[in-house]
């Protein structure tokens, strides 16, 4: 854990970037309420943890889940945030679910065309021992021939 507050802020890109896309443009703002607005989310991100955590020990579990989250917010009274933060999550099951599927298909068109590639190569070793006895076959027969 961090000894200080001040090592628990969030990175200031991150306050700036977020602060620039819930403002309309022309607004500008300072850097001490850019500094207040970062302390501040960063008390709210500790409080919702330690809520959240509270549920995941009550269910005598040591990971937080979105259930836990979830749970929090509605503790915190941030009911209001509780459907846009559904939405989100449940796009991001999407999102990763769809990445799982791509990454499975990844990887049983690697399986097939290993496996295509590896009948591929007994099919022409198979061929070159075939290649070779009927090599070894006319060879002796040119011998016979020859000795004839």
């Amino acid at each position: 854990m961090a000894e200080r507050p001040e090592d628990l802020n969030l990175p200031n890109a991150v306050i700036t970037r977020i602060i620039k896309e819930a403002l309309p443009d022309g607004v500008n703002v300072s850097k001490e309420a850019r500094r207040a607005i970062s302390q501040a989310a960063s008390v709210f991100v500790l409080y919702a943890t330690s809520c959240a955590n509270s549920f995941a020990m009550k269910a005598k579990r040591k990971t937080l889940n979105a259930g836990d989250v979830m749970s929090a917010m509605e503790e915190m009274e941030f009911e209001r945030f509780l459907p846009p933060l559904r939405e989100a999550l449940e796009a991001y099951k999407k999102g990763q679910k769809g990445k799982k599927e791509a990454s499975e298909q990844k990887r049983k068109d690697k399986e097939k065309k290993n496996g295509t590639e590896n009948d591929k190569s007994r099919e022409e070793e198979e061929d070159e021992e075939e290649h070779m006895e009927d090599d070894d076959g006319d060879n002796e027969g040119e011998e016979d021939d020859v000795e004839n």
